[in-house]
């Protein structure tokens, strides 16, 4: 049994992307969301899970394909991003829990998105409450000059990588093994929620 205090949602997200400049009336849009919960506490990870998103306003290319490894067909039987962020609220304890992404990325990409498709954003107002930047904490932590990306940090800290890089799912797991080193050594902050406010903003629409 998890106490819910103790658990960590770390997310990565997958958008959509181009080697130079969008195509005329295409946006990045989230194709995938990757999870894993971490239980802070008992100091491992408990579960990873994967969302695929449906993308409204633009179509995944070959670029966006060779560096994801998703495709076009696949991200078309994905949700809605509406959907997607129901399940996060629901499923996941998005805006109870705390969570944490490599860079803050993830945390704007949502705050755009949510923004430009009238969806409540999924964690909770203002948009930096809930979250932690791991890369900074790494940075801190480690007393490096220059944030690192996440393949370069597990070598860092002696971890392998898993699965395929920039796939949110592996990466979303990866980050996690992160998270963990940060806790072990004491590094990583306490974040304080606020349950019934977050979930009431979220059902009605919210406010930024």
């Amino acid at each position: 049994m998890h106490h819910e205090s103790a658990l960590l949602n770390v997310i990565d997200v997958e958008a959509t992307c181009w080697d130079g400049q969008p195509p005329p009336g295409s946006v990045n849009e989230i194709i995938e969301i990757g999870l894993t919960v971490v239980d802070l506490s008992a100091r491992r990870r408990v579960s990873r899970h994967r969302v695929l998103v449906r993308p409204a306003r633009s179509t995944v290319g070959d670029f966006c394909s060779e560096l994801t490894g998703l495709t076009q067909a696949e991200v078309e039987g994905g949700v809605s991003f509406a959907e997607a962020c129901r399940i996060l609220v629901e499923e996941y304890g998005a805006g109870r829990r705390p969570w944490a992404s490599w860079g803050e990325y993830d945390r704007r990409q949502f705050a755009r998105q949510s923004q430009a498709d009238g969806v409540a954003y999924p964690f909770g107002y203002p948009t930096e409450r809930t979250h932690t930047n791991a890369k900074a904490v790494f940075t801190a932590a480690y007393g490096l000059r220059r944030k690192p990306g996440m393949a370069h940090a597990l070598r860092t800290a002696g971890l392998p990588l898993e699965g395929r890089h920039h796939r949110g799912e592996d990466d979303a797991w990866n980050i996690a093994a992160l998270v963990l080193d940060l806790a072990d050594r004491g590094a990583w902050p306490a974040t304080d929620t606020d349950t019934d406010t977050d979930t009431a903003d979220w059902k009605r629409g919210g406010a930024p």
